[in-house]
């Protein structure tokens, strides 16, 4: 299994990243097909007397680099990318890995706000 780790940097604006992450970007993203997983993650700092080091983590996950990048490389996955630069006014990391699963989970959903 591979992971796309994108972590986005602290916006000018966060309420207006959370916004347009939620109401713009995901409907966008969820019309890439070819991705097993997604998961989003607001980050908290290991300390919490220090800041955060990203404002928001996200992770996708298919069972190959090749298949992540073909699904990128679809028409929506071009769309939601090039949507990125229309919120993500903290800058954006992005890296690849492999995933070795140690313990399996199983990750119960929760929608935006529950």
């Amino acid at each position: 299994m591979h992971r796309l780790t994108i972590l986005y940097g602290h916006p000018d604006d966060p309420a207006a990243f959370d916004e347009h992450f939620w109401s713009v970007h995901v409907p966008l993203a969820q019309r890439i097909e070819g991705f097993t997983g997604w998961t989003v993650g607001l980050v908290e700092p290991a300390d919490p007397a220090d800041p955060a080091p990203y404002h928001q983590a996200v992770a996708l996950y298919a069972p190959t680099r090749d298949d992540i990048d073909a699904a990128l490389a679809t028409p929506e996955g071009k769309a939601a990318v090039d949507d990125v630069a229309n919120f993500a006014t903290g800058g954006v990391t992005m890296f690849y890995d492999e995933q070795r699963v140690l313990i399996p989970l199983q990750l119960s959903g929760t929608e935006q706000g529950a």
